[in-house]
């Protein structure tokens, strides 16, 4: 959409300003120099955003320095009039009255937009903190959680008509959503009861994040219309890991499922995630069909994300150093429906309950007994709540107990799913080696701590016992019926 003929003044000073032509979208053009970049709103109405009125767009610049400064401080500015000189010529601030507002930002090269990234697992991983720091620190705000999801689903039909989607398969989506709403309504009423639906970024793709000093950086949050952000945290999510998902694979959107949850402890997030990853594919499907580009691959998302798919559960155990966690997160994405299987890691979980991240050491007494006790039993309760939401899980713990061992296998009975037990095993020596290697793990073990282990009875062992050597990973999948996946 071309820059309204009323702003053609100002898109000439900008222009001049910055030394270049603008990065448009459908509702705001960007002036990129230098040193600074210029936002200005499109004046225009779209059914969904009304930028025609000046006052309007001087208030939505300055809604949007609020809701990014706190985020992106280094890249949000300020809030600027265009006004005019004594000699008529429009420029930069001023006195006088508005003609145009325009929110100036820090300029970010085009090779730091997320969508030009490769995505590291180190990358994704920070990611996935971003959005769960945005999250924790966003304004919780209860809301008829089902009556928004089923406006915004609504809204989508239309939309994707006039975008020229194919008609007949735009209804069949509608009316599989339209199911699935029905069916998870008391979920997601009950998680906006329970804290969950909050102040949104409500954009969250990958080029709204960018690194800025080296992190990864979230920006361009929804400002315009607050009914599209107060939304379930995970509707907020299902967009970064829906794009991730087509952009790069599924194991790239299950790292960040599964580091999301670690950091938020929100195994319950996975219920709605059919629907979300759905409706945000069909958002970005008729988006691009009004963009003139091919949506047939957006569509074909739309659907698959609601086909069912069983739900299983897998625990990895054995001794510190053996490859669980390796294991784990190689199988996880073969697991089960979009993204893959909820990995659910006793290391990740105790750094948790002590407020820290994966990657930070504890002290020995956050390994007594009683603190790995309630460690094991939030393991199975946030399990319990993912097979009750339908996703795969995969239990990563040592398991020497057989009790724990009997209580992972309890919860997938409960919830009526199959279960496999992989247990791994390899000589000492060589789990020290691997121990002593170890850099940014969510495991505290050393050696001293992998040598009793090691002098533990773990009792008879009927899981599958695989070496944790090279042909680990193809062994785990045979004994899961997997062995014609992938292994890449």
């Amino acid at each position: 959409m071309t820059i309204p003929a009323a702003q053609a003044e100002a898109a000439d000073l900008l222009a001049r300003l910055s030394g270049a032509a603008p990065v448009e979208t459908h509702i705001s053009a960007v002036y990129v120099g230098r040193d600074t970049a210029w936002k200005m709103k499109k004046a225009v109405a779209l059914g969904f955003l009304d930028f025609t009125r000046l006052e309007d767009r001087a208030r939505f610049c300055r809604r949007e320095l609020d809701l990014n400064r706190p985020h992106a401080p280094g890249i949000y500015r300020d809030v600027i009039p265009l006004t005019r000189a004594p000699d008529g010529a429009l420029r930069e601030g001023g006195d006088g009255p508005a003609v145009e507002w325009v929110l100036r930002m820090a300029p970010i090269p085009a090779g730091d937009f997320l969508d030009q990234v490769p995505p590291t697992p180190a990358l994704l991983d920070a990611v996935a903190d971003a959005v769960a720091a945005m999250h924790a620190a966003a304004e919780r705000i209860p809301v008829d959680a089902p009556a928004t999801m089923g406006a915004i689903l609504e809204g989508n039909v239309p939309s994707a008509l006039r975008a020229g989607l194919d008609a007949p398969r735009v209804e069949a989506w509608a009316a599989a959503a339209r199911a699935e709403l029905a069916r998870i309504a008391p979920v997601l009423a009950a998680r906006s009861a329970a804290g969950f639906t909050r102040r949104c970024h409500g954009d969250l793709h990958l080029g709204n994040l960018c690194l800025w000093d080296g992190r990864p950086t979230l920006f361009d949050a929804l400002e315009f219309d607050e009914a599209l952000a107060r939304i379930d945290v995970g509707y907020d999510l299902a967009f970064l890991l829906m794009d991730l998902d087509l952009r790069h694979g599924r194991a790239a959107a299950n790292r960040v499922l599964n580091r999301y949850v670690a950091r938020s402890g929100d195994a319950g997030i996975v219920a709605g995630l059919p629907l979300w990853l759905s409706m945000r594919a069909m958002i970005r499907a008729h988006v691009e069909g009004a963009r003139g580009r091919d949506w047939r691959a957006l569509l074909a998302a739309a659907e698959q994300h609601l086909v069912p798919a069983p739900a299983r559960m897998v625990a990895v155990g054995g001794l510190q150093g053996t490859g669980k966690s390796t294991i784990a997160r190689a199988i996880a994405p073969l697991l089960g429906r979009c993204p893959g299987a909820l990995v659910l890691r006793t290391d990740e979980i105790r750094k948790r309950r002590f407020g820290l991240a994966p990657e930070q050491r504890l002290p020995p007494e956050a390994y007594a007994e009683d603190v790995s006790r309630s460690v094991h039993a939030e393991l199975f309760a946030m399990a319990r709540d993912a097979l009750a939401g339908g996703q795969a899980v995969i239990a990563d713990a040592v398991f020497l107990d057989p009790a724990q061992r009997a209580a992972a296998e309890a919860a997938a009975r409960e919830a009526g799913v199959p279960f496999d037990g992989l247990w791994l095993e390899a000589p000492l020596d060589l789990l020290r080696a691997r121990l002593a290697a170890r850099r940014d793990d969510a495991s505290d073990a050393n050696e001293a701590v992998l040598l009793r282990a090691a002098a533990v009875d773990p009792g008879p062992i009927a899981w599958h016992r695989i070496a944790a050597d090279d042909g680990a990973l193809a062994a785990a999948l045979v004994a899961l019926g997997m062995e014609r996946h992938s292994m890449c």
